[in-house]
Order: structure tokens, then sequence, then C-alpha cells
């Protein structure tokens, strides 16, 4: 009786009080160092790439001469709206033509290669098909191929139709997204459950009023990451607006922008002005990313919950 009251009896001090404390010494001491180390990693990057945008707010806001004799990263004589009204003013205001065709072929472009993405991937996530792997493997080698490889011969296509230096010649290829199909896919056979669209079929709902209804709600960060991907593609998208446009009230900012930078030589005052392009030009980029990065939250909140 008396060895089984001595193998049952508690730990003392001497056996367990050590050990315990030195866990709870290491537990406190190790996720300290290792937010410091995060926290300073995240600061040094922070600054990196915050850096060029301080420095190009610092530079818009000087004159011609002040961007060249005064210390790049800080401010001289503040000349911020006079530098916007004179770039507005420019040539008739062709800047903002610029931006206006910048938004047109990014916002339309961008909100119409989400959806035929969405479709798509949809349909190879959702439906069987014969060749429907196939087609999914066709779309995984469209991701590997650079954009740039497929500039001239999307020239010579649209040179036989007639589309070259038009409107749809910077449109119409901004359309294919096959990222948006592999993202669209993936995101569909684990968000949008075959009970759920089996429910709605037996209410009577058709394919494309299900797929409008309820897959696309549920797909929505999915789409938001698709639509900020294709956006910014579009918008720094140089080399296709290169070799398809001449016109320059077609010009896309980017490309505008690079015009007169390449005509500082001859006209030096093009300086301030391309300085304060630029920064103009990322501003609805910046917009975006903040409007609509609550639709992430939102996502990422409810697959937690699920």
């Amino acid at each position: 009786m008396s060895a089984v009251t001595t193998s049952r009896r508690p730990l003392g001090p001497r056996a367990g009080g050590p050990r315990s404390g030195a866990t709870r010494s290491g537990a406190v001491r190790e996720p300290l160092v290792s937010r410091t180390s995060a926290m300073l990693v995240m600061a040094v990057f922070t600054v990196y790439f915050l850096l060029p945008l301080w420095w190009l707010l610092v530079a818009s806001s000087k004159s011609t001469g002040d961007i060249l004799t005064t210390n790049p990263l800080w401010f001289a004589d503040m000349r911020l709206l006079s530098n916007i009204g004179d770039l507005f003013a420019y040539r008739d205001g062709i800047f903002l033509r610029w931006l206006g065709n910048s938004l047109l072929y990014a916002g339309l472009g961008g909100a119409v290669a989400t959806l035929l993405a969405a479709m798509a991937g949809y349909a190879l996530a959702k439906y069987r098909f014969p060749g429907r792997e196939l087609v999914f493997d066709v779309v995984l080698g469209g991701v590997l191929v650079p954009a740039t490889a497929l500039a001239l011969p999307l020239f010579l296509i649209f040179s036989q139709v007639q589309l070259t230096n038009t409107f749809w010649a910077v449109f119409l290829p901004s359309l294919v997204s096959p990222f948006g199909v592999y993202l669209a896919r993936i995101f569909a056979a684990s968000s949008v459950p075959d009970e759920l669209l089996e429910a709605s079929r037996l209410d009577g709902a058709g394919e494309i009023r299900t797929f409008f209804t309820v897959s696309l709600r549920l797909m929505s960060p999915a789409l938001v990451t698709m639509f900020l991907f294709q956006f910014v593609a579009i918008w720094n998208n140089f080399f296709l607006p290169l070799i398809m446009l001449r016109s320059e009230e077609l010009f896309p900012v980017v490309f505008g922008l690079y015009g007169w930078n390449n005509q500082l030589n001859q006209i030096p005052e093009l300086r301030g002005l391309v300085l304060i392009g630029a920064l103009l030009s990322v501003i609805p980029l910046i917009v975006i990313f903040l409007l609509l990065q609550r639709f992430w939250r939102n996502g990422l909140g409810t697959g937690a919950l699920k």
C-alpha cells in the first residue's frame, strides 16, 4: 500500500520546478526574438519599396532646375500644384487623354478578362467533358509563355484584319488571362460545393443563373485577385502599345510618358512633366488596391469560418 502511495506522489519543486520555469522562459524569449527579426526585415523592405516613391514625390514638387541641384530626398521650393497644372495644360491636356485611355484599357479589359477567366475556370472545375484535362494543360502552357513573345504574332494577326493603331489592338489581347483561368479553376473546385449546385438545380435554376447568383459570390476573393493582377498587367503593358499604336491620342499613360522621356535631350523642360506624370500614374494603382483589399480580408475570414 505504501509502495502504491509512493509511486503516485506528485513531483516536488526540486524535480519539476526548474524544468517548467526554463520552458516558460524559453517560450517568452523565442517569440520576442523572432518578432523583432520579422519587424526588422519588414522595416527594411518597407523602406526599400517606399524610397523610390518618396523620391518621386519630392522630385515632382520641384522646378526643373531644382531637380538636379537640390537634395534629391527632401523638398525645396514646393511647386507640386503648379507642376500638376502645367502637366494638365501641356499640349491641350494630352496627359489626361492618356490617363483616360489607361483607365479604359485596364478597367474595362480587366473586368471582362476576369469574367471570362472565371467562366472558363468554373467550367473546367465543375463540368466533366472529354478533353478537359488537355484544355487545362494548354491553359497552364499559356501561363508559361511571356507576353512579349506573343506581341509580334499579335501584330501580324491584327495587321491582316486592319486593326492596328486602333483601340481594339490593345483591348482585345487584354481579355485573355491564362493565369486567371488557372486561379479560377483551383478556387472554384475548393470553394463551390457540388451539393450547393445540385440544390440550385433542383430549385429550377439554370446553369447560367446558378453561376451568376451562387458561384460568383463564393468565388469573389479569387475574382478580386484576378482583376487586380490583370488591371496591373494592362496598366503597365508597354510592348504591345509600342508595336500596335501610332496615334498619340490612343497611347496609354505609361507609353505616353516613355515618349516624353525620349525627348528630354531636345525639350529639357519635359523632365518635370515626366516625373509628375509618373507620380499621378501610380495613384490609380494605389487607390484600387486600397479599395479592394477588404474583399481579401472578407474572403479569408469566410474561409477560416468554414
